[in-house]
């Protein structure tokens, strides 16, 4: 830990967890009542139950670093670590406690103040100079599809070598999805127009995972965001828009992908941005509270918080235009957590998908409880992840759905790893695309 760093609110204890930027409000610690509401619906005390790896148990440890009763040590860490951060608390507190913003405040600390082992910082920064960058990640894909198609995969999952490599390797290695020469080299249109009448001019978050692996996804939302009278603008220049790296703690390198994407999109000149992947659009629409002390970018990161749109909510916000299809199917819809619990968007993606006729749509149970993904939380904790990646797609496969939906890239991935019996797993705007076209999905 840093050395000669305030303790946050002046307590007199013999540590000083947190130095003074941004360090967890006591205030916002202090609205926990402790009623225990949020247990049940905390994936890491589902699992364990214990009680310092659940909300409640984390703003305790909060509270007792702010008092400086308790060091920035390995147990501490790893408590935050093992959070998802999926928000599923933030919904099921009765008191309003502000845990997304509390845990928000809580990595970066991590990050600047303890001394992460040698392998641990290597593996991150391997992640964090890929996944933000598609251009590297184009040349992952393409390394990916030679791997998959030249048998070489299925040679190491023959002989068992691939059981012999880190637990993290293999994590990555079995969330690959599969990955085509033609997919690698497909470019999102850079303008799209509306067909028919303009209702709206859309500017469409092309992200970083999503272009390179999902860029199937970015098409079938241009196509129907056009056909619903909207002009799509996909700006080539665009970048990461900082999700992951907010997630992880990695504030500096949040605020700069912010700050790009802010000035993308003014330039741009759209009503509203939307973004097709969960954790995207929630990140955006935290851009007030991440740029908050900027005083060049703050109202600009207010507004195009205010602007932007999942892609569900849009269709709603905008009402049905396009005739729909029948397509005859039950489909198991799972929320993403960073569209149910951060951003609110619950009844939206089904209200889309209930306006396709014969499409039957099924809740999963357990709905509030994270698949596991959580952005690189199924590559840093890949043994708590898989127990709730299969507890997931054990409740997904009681619906007997012919598809699994969900709005979320990672979610995406997480689920068709553990999904064995070849169900496909969608991207809800892909089948409101198959509806309009009158296609199979």
């Amino acid at each position: 830990m840093t050395a000669g760093l305030a303790v946050t609110g002046g307590a007199a204890g013999p540590y000083a967890p947190f130095d003074e930027r941004r360090p967890p409000s006591p205030d916002l610690v202090a609205d926990c009542v402790h009623c225990g509401f949020c247990l049940p619906t905390c994936p890491t005390y589902v699992l364990h139950g214990n009680e310092t790896n659940s909300p409640r148990g984390r703003l305790y440890l909060m509270k007792m670093a702010d008092a400086g009763e308790v060091p920035m040590d390995e147990e501490f860490v790893a408590s935050f670590d093992a959070c998802l951060g999926c928000m599923a608390c933030v919904s099921a507190c009765p008191s309003g406690v502000k845990y997304d913003q509390l845990i928000a405040a809580v990595r970066p600390q991590i990050e600047r103040n303890w001394g992460r082992s040698p392998a641990d910082r290597a593996f991150r920064a391997i992640l964090f100079r890929l996944f933000p960058h598609p251009n590297r990640l184009r040349l992952v894909a393409l390394a990916a599809a030679l791997y998959q198609q030249s048998g070489v995969q299925q040679l190491l999952a023959r002989t068992g070598l691939m059981r012999l490599l880190p637990a993290r390797v293999q994590a990555l290695e079995a969330l690959l999805p599969p990955v085509g020469l033609r997919s690698v080299a497909a470019r999102q249109p850079a303008f799209t127009a509306a067909l028919g009448a303009r209702r709206a001019r859309v500017g469409l978050v092309s992200g970083c995972v999503q272009r390179v692996f999902f860029g199937d996804v970015n098409a079938a939302t241009t196509r129907v965001l056009a056909a619903e009278g909207c002009e799509v603008v996909a700006p080539v220049d665009q970048r990461c828009c900082g999700a992951l790296s907010s997630h992880a703690g990695r504030e500096d390198e949040a605020i700069r992908a912010a700050r790009r994407l802010i000035d993308v999109f003014d330039a741009a000149a759209v009503d509203y941005v939307v973004s097709n992947v969960a954790g995207c659009g929630s990140a955006m629409k935290e851009y007030a509270e991440l740029l908050r002390d900027d005083p060049a970018y703050a109202a600009r990161a207010s507004a195009l918080a205010a602007r932007t749109r999942d892609v569900c909510e849009l269709l709603v916000e905008l009402g049905p235009r396009a005739e729909r299809q029948p397509l005859p199917a039950r489909v198991a819809y799972h929320d993403a957590c960073h569209l149910r619990h951060a951003q609110g968007v619950v009844t939206q993606p089904r209200a889309v998908l209930s306006r396709i006729p014969l499409l039957e749509v099924r809740d999963i149970p357990e709905a509030e409880i994270c698949c596991g993904s959580a952005g690189i939380y199924n590559l840093v904790q890949p043994e708590e992840a898989r127990e709730l990646g299969r507890r997931k797609v054990e409740h997904i496969t009681t619906t007997r759905p012919d598809i699994v939906v969900t709005a979320n890239a990672g979610c995406l991935l997480q689920i068709r790893r553990y999904l064995t019996d070849g169900v496909p797993v969608m991207h809800p705007v892909q089948l409101v695309d198959a509806s309009l076209r009158g296609v199979a999905p």
